[in-house]
């Protein structure tokens, strides 16, 4: 019976409802838990240092694949932790900035997944915005400074400003400084 490996950055009590749309889909493709697939879970609840830990308990199981989710840094220490076994993942910054893969057409290495925040986004997200809200000539947009993507996203933000629109980042490292 394959084995997926499953790390969470999270913890459950906060994604049992997508561990549940992952069961679902699972299934739906003929995967259906404990019939002819395990899946070993692994929640880090928050604690970035678990990830390395994670892969090399599902490197010693021998899982067929990994799923990863929660977090950039988390998927590149379990990518490159689990050289030779699939890693499939799902974050909210841009895979190829963040250094995840090569590109988005053709990832390369072990490595592939989704996104919700790629920087080519962010010029569709301006235009969605404006049809939103009543036309404005400042912006702000919030970003963390010690994230990849942070600067390249500033920029495809301000390229894709209206003349006489201007945005102004907003560097914010922790919840307190928000």
């Amino acid at each position: 019976m394959p084995v997926v490996g499953f790390i969470s950055a999270r913890a459950l009590a906060s994604d049992a409802h997508l561990v549940a749309a992952f069961r679902q889909e699972l299934a739906e493709t003929g995967y259906v838990e404990g019939q002819n697939v395990a899946i070993e879970y692994r929640w880090a609840e928050g604690r970035t240092d678990q990830a390395a830990a994670f892969a090399a308990e599902l490197v010693r199981q021998r899982v067929s694949v990994v799923f990863v989710g929660g977090g950039d840094g988390e998927v590149k220490i379990v990518r490159n932790a689990v050289s030779s076994i699939p890693v499939v993942f799902a974050v909210g910054g841009d895979p190829v900035t963040d250094g995840l893969v090569a590109s988005v057409n053709r990832p390369g290495g072990n490595a592939t997944g989704i996104s919700n925040m790629t920087a080519a986004l962010w010029p569709k997200r301006l235009e969605l915005l404006r049809e939103l809200i009543p036309p404005s000539t400042k912006l702000a947009l919030f970003v963390s400074p010690s994230h990849p993507s942070a600067e390249p996203t500033v920029l495809e933000v301000q390229a894709a400003a209206r003349p006489g629109q201007q945005v102004e980042p907003g560097r914010i490292a922790s919840e307190r400084e928000f």
